[in-house]
């Protein structure tokens, strides 16, 4: 009786410590993926656009599907929103720009871009928030 005992404590150990390394592989896994996206200009015209740059940090690559954003004010107004369709697929650990378009001044004031970014990762869709800050020029 006590060799049974034996065997089903280590069992029961062995289970719990499989369960710990998944866990928190599972959750490296998550916070490796989310793709990082840094403003890196605008290009001010009748029709502005701002660049961002889309990294995939992800050792897959992330198939970018749409772009839901708002630019607003340092006051909290809404300047302009919209949602573009992508089509882009972006290599492990690559990087890639998207013009978003801007239909309104920015010259005055810091502006701030929000929005979801929507992709495709290991076949699953998966939407990531975008928040930035744009300098006035």
């Amino acid at each position: 009786m006590e060799a049974a005992q034996y065997v089903y404590a280590s069992m029961y150990r062995l289970a719990v410590a499989s369960l710990i390394a998944l866990g928190l592989a599972t959750g490296c896994h998550h916070a490796r993926t989310s793709p990082e996206l840094r403003v890196l200009g605008v290009h001010p015209s009748s029709s502005s656009h701002v660049f961002v740059q889309v990294t995939n940090p992800a050792r897959r690559p992330l198939h970018l599907t749409k772009l839901e954003y708002v630019f607003a004010s340092s006051k909290g107004t809404t300047l302009a929103e919209g949602e573009m369709p992508i089509e882009r697929d972006i290599p492990a650990g690559a990087v890639a720009v998207l013009e978003v378009p801007l239909d309104a001044s920015t010259s005055t004031e810091t502006v701030t871009l929000r929005g979801k970014l929507t992709g495709e990762l290991d076949q699953m869709v998966r939407t990531f928030k975008l928040n930035a800050q744009i300098q006035p020029h």
